[in-house]
């Protein structure tokens, strides 16, 4: 049995929850693995390493043994990346997602006590980079995605990838529906790849105005732009208006700085359309896997 196979006989659907950046924690990560989907968080959303040691020590006590993953920002932007690289291993961390570089001696690190790694690619090239360091696997992040998203359209980026490198993948754009995860794997993802459809989750870390703003706003209040942090993402129209951009927002941004930024600029994804509510991660869990189930069925009956 593959990794991405042993992976998905945990789930009672093939769908990780993103890591997203301020938004996901202790409380979002253990609600949605305790219902089916696969949890996952940035190491840096903890303020300090000892707060990150004792994130990953409680999500592990309470999910006994069901899936969870966290998300290292591999960039020398991050001086926090060895001390969190050698938490994430002190707790065996099931998966492990890497952005913003792909670095053999980490991946083998996780590979060290079992765990999985998936690199976040926006395109071809990255993505061969990513497995020639040695990534178990990829996320193929599509336009449409929040945060960092890609430009390609998710069909031309999974046909891509899947030319040559048929190991696990999950796919990220605008997934907020079941049927779209049963999608993403007919298009030839093991995983469907959910973000923003969390954001306004009670467990969420997020502001009660942005949870609101998620609810009001539509695929159109969607900008994709480079003037927050100097990289191109997807963020929502009234946060902007409402904000000044930061300075040296066309150049490379310190971690610190983008953090800032990221506080009253909120970013989502083109599936925001689907919130209408705030509710419990579990009420949103149960709803993705009814639907999946109800679109398989309708597809092979």
């Amino acid at each position: 049995m593959s990794k991405a196979d042993n992976l998905n006989a945990q789930l009672a659907i093939p769908a990780i929850v993103a890591p997203m950046f301020l938004v996901s924690g202790v409380e979002l990560v253990t609600a949605c693995s305790q219902n089916g989907l696969l949890g996952t968080f940035p190491t840096l959303n903890a303020r300090t390493a000892d707060a990150l040691d004792a994130w990953l020590g409680e999500i592990g006590e309470r999910l006994d043994g069901k899936p969870y993953g966290a998300n290292l920002i591999v960039h020398k932007s991050n001086p926090r990346l060895q001390e969190d690289l050698a938490l994430v291993v002190k707790h065996k961390v099931p998966l492990v997602i890497t952005s913003l570089g792909a670095v053999p001696d980490l991946i083998d690190a996780v590979h060290s006590y079992g765990g999985m790694v998936l690199h976040d690619v926006i395109g071809i090239r990255h993505a061969q980079k990513a497995i020639e360091a040695g990534a178990d696997g990829l996320i193929a992040v599509a336009a449409g995605a929040g945060g960092h998203a890609g430009t390609f359209s998710p069909f031309a980026l999974t046909s891509e990838i899947r030319e040559f490198f048929a190991g696990p993948m999950a796919l990220s754009g605008c997934i907020s529906h079941g049927r779209h995860v049963l999608a993403a794997r007919a298009m030839g993802a093991d995983f469907g790849y959910i973000g923003s459809h969390f954001i306004a989750a009670e467990e969420s870390m997020a502001p009660a105005e942005q949870k609101q703003m998620m609810i009001e706003s539509t695929a159109k209040d969607i900008v994709y732009t480079d003037k927050v942090t100097g990289v191109a993402a997807n963020f929502m129209r009234a946060s902007l208006e409402a904000s000044s951009l930061p300075d040296g927002a066309h150049g490379e941004m310190a971690l610190s700085d983008e953090a800032k930024a990221w506080k009253t600029i909120w970013s989502a994804g083109h599936g925001v359309g689907a919130t209408h509510a705030v509710r419990p991660a579990a009420a949103i869990c149960r709803e993705l896997i009814e639907q999946y189930e109800k679109a398989l069925e309708e597809l092979t009956s």
